[in-house]
């Protein structure tokens, strides 16, 4: 097919990606070991791990899985813990073993939980203790066998450990009691996987290396299986893509999204690959905490959502963060609002770098090029090895300009949905493309917008009302903190616009808020109703707005609404 994105790739950047570079990820993460041994790889509350020390403490992790838990190739192993020096250990150590990493969000409920361990038939399970409670409440009813605890100071150092622990336990009592029986501590594991020499399994591209679930917003969690060759291809596109920007061996990474997530997984695994160091953020919800490792770290990158680079902006404390060294902010996850983006630009002197993707993509598919001046209001283009297209419902493409659902192909798209292989069919084209579920247009020099998710979007008397829109328009109001956009029914169009506001001014009303949507939005995208919370709209664990919760709660149907598109009075 034609790729006229091409024409916009900055110098230095490949069409195709050499995808056999690698056999697998473990191969690519031992290289990366190798090369940077005496760098700084990860730096967690004040502590350094290099990446000798990762890769032994890796290679000890996987003989104990090995030799003493007794797992084999291809077992499923479970990680369920926040950003700490733990999580690359065991991430590393799970893969070198040759078996399958299942990411769990560590605020899952038990219904959630066990679902997921089900599902993907988890062996074993590797818990922050403070969550610990959660899986003793499901653990029977789950073939996990092996349990790993651990806790938040364990791979600091000696006098550290002891206080952070002692601290999280028992002075800020976040650790409700559990009984896990016959549970192996974290560091025990370790310390006996040292006297081990773990097997060198041999991996290919078509081996599993993730289920990664997806889809707990919308329905029941579905495991995308993402194969060692779809992380391999993302990994080296990303890798690519930042390489006008960024050098080996020299830049530091703020990783506030959670590991556990897959836009914050590939993105610190492309910076692993560049010998990065990437700082850890354990909690970013807790700003004093996060703007204090900012102010005391001279940071060339990071990566967030529009949420934290908004909240980041609209902290006191963010004023006196030294943004001098920023060379790349990306976002992703979610729309960037374009409120966000000409705030941050301002403050930090360098563009927010939107991309896109989802994790059946590994799950970077599309991007702005890292050399943007500004930030663009677009997704961006292809990557690397990426073919992207916008097709209609029959599965044929539209016209540049036109809208329809952005459709993907490349190496970095997954095998398929875990058991699932009528959904599997359903989600690919008969030639092979992925469908994304996402409404988009591209124009004819090949860059993509977004306009929406397919079952977000709104149709007021036949028109299209796009959410993102509604939402960006609403947070151009100093009076409004954040926003979201829904469609609730209509007796005469079908649909109406609602809008959920938490306010920033108390004194914002309901008149003040049509006003302004009335200056920037034509008729029949105004909001109906207006709805105003002084809670934070609920949100995923990466701060993605839930649509779907707010419609559910949305009670009853609009009375009396014309049943044209709303105009506007005088």
């Amino acid at each position: 097919m034609d790729k006229p994105w091409l024409s916009q790739y900055p110098a230095g950047v490949p069409a195709e990606i050499d995808i056999h570079q690698f056999a697998s990820l473990k191969d690519m993460l031992e290289a990366s070991c190798l090369r940077f041994a005496d760098r700084p790889a990860y730096r967690s509350m004040g502590s350094v791990m290099s990446f000798r020390q990762l890769d032994e403490a890796s290679r000890a992790f996987a003989a104990w899985l090995q030799k003493v838990a007794g797992l084999q190739r291809g077992d499923r192993v479970a990680l369920m813990m926040p950003n700490l020096l733990q999580y690359p250990v065991a991430l590393f150590g799970v893969l070198r073993a040759g078996m399958v990493v299942v990411n769990i969000n560590p605020l899952y409920t038990p219904r959630e939980l066990g679902h997921q361990l089900n599902d993907a038939g988890a062996r074993a399970i590797v818990v922050l203790e403070n969550f610990a409670h959660t899986l003793e409440e499901v653990i029977g009813a789950t073939p996990v066998r092996t349990v790993v605890t651990t806790q938040v100071g364990d791979l600091l150092p000696p006098l550290q450990r002891l206080l952070t622990n002692a601290v999280v336990k028992h002075v800020k009592k976040l650790v409700p009691s559990w009984r896990l029986a016959g549970a192996v501590d974290f560091r025990q594991a370790l310390a006996a996987g040292r006297s081990q020499a773990p097997d060198d399994v041999r991996l290919g591209h078509r081996d599993l290396a993730f289920l990664q679930y997806t889809g707990g917003t919308t329905g029941v969690a579905k495991g995308a299986m993402l194969s060692h060759g779809n992380m391999v291809a993302n990994v080296l596109q990303v890798r690519a893509w930042m390489s006008p920007n960024l050098k080996d061996g020299e830049e530091t990474l703020i990783l506030p999204l959670p590991l556990y997530h897959v836009f914050a997984l590939t993105g610190a695994l492309s910076f692993f690959s560049k010998g990065a160091q990437a700082v850890l953020i354990p909690n970013p919800r807790d700003l004093p905490a996060f703007l204090q490792v900012l102010r005391q770290t001279r940071f060339t990158a990071i990566i967030g959502v529009n949420t934290l680079f908004r909240a980041l902006l609209d902290a006191p404390g963010f004023a006196a963060v030294n943004l001098g060294s920023l060379k790349l902010a990306v976002a992703g996850g979610m729309a960037v609002q374009h409120v966000v983006a000409h705030r941050w630009r301002e403050r930090a002197g360098v563009p927010l770098v939107e991309g896109y993707g989802l994790t059946e993509s590994a799950p970077v598919a599309i991007a702005n090029p890292v050399t943007i001046p500004e930030w663009s209001g677009q997704i961006g283009v292809p990557l690397p090895s990426t073919e992207a297209a916008i097709l209609d419902d029959g599965g044929g493409p539209v016209a540049f300009g036109e809208v329809g659902e952005i459709c993907l192909r490349g190496p970095q798209v997954m095998q398929g949905y875990w058991k699932l292989p009528e959904e599997t069919a359903q989600v690919f084209t008969p030639d092979g493309w992925l469908r994304t579920g996402d409404m988009g247009v591209m124009d004819e020099r090949g860059s993509i917008r977004i306009t929406d998710r397919k079952k977000d979007m709104i149709v007021v008397s036949g028109f299209k009302v796009f959410p993102n829109e509604i939402e960006d328009v609403l947070t151009m109001h100093p009076g409004v903190l954040e926003a979201a956009a829904i469609g609730v029914r209509d007796e005469r169009s079908g649909e109406a616009v609602k809008v959920v506001i938490v306010r920033n001014d108390p004194g914002l009303s309901e008149d003040a808020v049509l006003a302004h949507c009335k200056q920037h939005l034509t008729a029949y995208k105004m909001p109906r109703v207006v709805e105003f919370r002084s809670e934070p709209l609920p949100k995923t664990n990466i701060g993605k707005i839930l649509r779907r919760e707010l419609r559910d709660g949305a009670a009853g149907t609009v009375q009396g609404a014309s049943s044209q598109p709303p105009m506007s009075a005088g």
